[in-house]
């Protein structure tokens, strides 16, 4: 029996920014359109400006809403969510923020309602998302509380074969020590387990970071290692998951470079972030980990800077549908046999 092809839903981001010349050129790789069924959300001329930017034609085949569940190929959804006019290359814009957040509602609406099975998104401007009524401190929150999720769920960093995770995200250095739990680290774990379990690595072997310098020196630097960390991954060890740590901070990427291990996970953002980025910042893709639905998107942001000049590297928008595919199916086939 071969593996189910997936549905992908796949919105422009913010029309401002390089999104749109992205997809546009997404679809020209080679193999994407055979990967998957692919929806296209979106207004026709943001679609036309990203393919005119980029200098790649895209067949715009309409499809109604009602007509998904029986679309194959490629196929664009129609919204009307900004005015031509309203574009502007590389400004930040409500305008711009109000497309990406109805865009992004259409295709997690489709998604909840077993349309599709992943979601794909150009990069979204933060300040353009606050600006159109964001609320949340960032588009996973946003996601999680508009499909109404309230489980677990946290950001994942994914290079090549490698994803990262962390038990603290967006919040200062001086509060970080006193979020570091054991709720909160086997929660991070369990994250980065279930996410590679859904990309398909069965049983993945899971890194944990120490906090401190020379995680703690036997407590001489603090007793985070000794107190929390070792008795989460002794637990999880305990009940047969292949975690290990705490590594030190300053070499545990060096064991990800080897191929040794499928996740780490970090204490703080930057712990993860820096490294993560500096091993290939042209191919990192986030994805919202922990939520009921696959969704992926490049790592990178808008990058107004060379919006619009037909600059865009079109290699971690690939590296993000790449690994969406194998969620997707993953994800199409678990609802299939329940």
């Amino acid at each position: 029996m071969t593996d189910p092809k997936p549905r992908i839903a796949i919105i422009p981001g913010d029309p401002s920014g390089i999104g749109p010349e992205l997809i546009a050129k997404l679809l020209h790789e080679e193999g994407v359109t055979e990967a998957a069924d692919i929806l296209l959300i979106g207004d026709d001329h943001v679609w036309q400006q990203g393919a005119d930017q980029a200098g790649l034609p895209i067949a715009l085949s309409q499809i109604d809403e009602a007509a998904i569940d029986s679309q194959t190929g490629l196929a664009w959804l129609p919204m009307q969510t900004i005015e031509p006019d309203a574009v502007k290359i590389a400004e930040v814009t409500q305008a711009g923020g109000t497309c990406s957040l109805r865009c992004l509602d259409k295709a997690l609406d489709l998604a909840m309602a077993d349309k599709v099975d992943g979601v794909l998104f150009g990069p979204f401007n933060k300040a353009a998302l606050t600006s159109a009524g964001l609320n949340a401190e960032d588009e996973h929150r946003y996601m999680a509380r508009y499909i109404g999720f309230d489980g677990y769920h946290s950001e994942i960093n994914v290079l090549d074969d490698l994803m990262t995770t962390r038990v603290t995200s967006h919040i200062g250095l001086r509060d970080v020590a006193e979020r570091i739990t054991p709720e909160a680290v086997e929660q991070a774990i369990g994250l980065a387990e279930d996410t590679c379990r859904r990309a398909g690595k069965q049983r993945p072997h899971i890194a944990v970071a120490a906090l401190n310098p020379h995680a703690g020196d036997n407590g001489k630097f603090g007793r985070e290692e000794i107190d929390i960390l070792q008795p989460v991954i002794d637990a999880a060890q305990a009940s047969q998951k292949h975690v290990t740590g705490p590594w030190p901070s300053d070499t545990v990427f060096l064991k990800a470079k080897q191929g040794e291990v499928d996740a780490i996970v970090t204490m703080y953002h930057d712990q993860g972030q820096i490294a993560i980025k500096l091993m290939g910042f042209d191919r990192g893709v986030t994805v919202a980990g922990g939520l009921p639905v696959p969704v992926t998107t490049p790592a990178h942001g808008t990058a107004f800077d060379i919006a619009g000049q037909n600059k865009a590297n079109v290699g971690a928008t690939l590296q993000a549908f790449n690994l969406l595919v194998r969620m997707a199916r993953n994800h199409r086939a678990s609802r299939a046999a329940a």
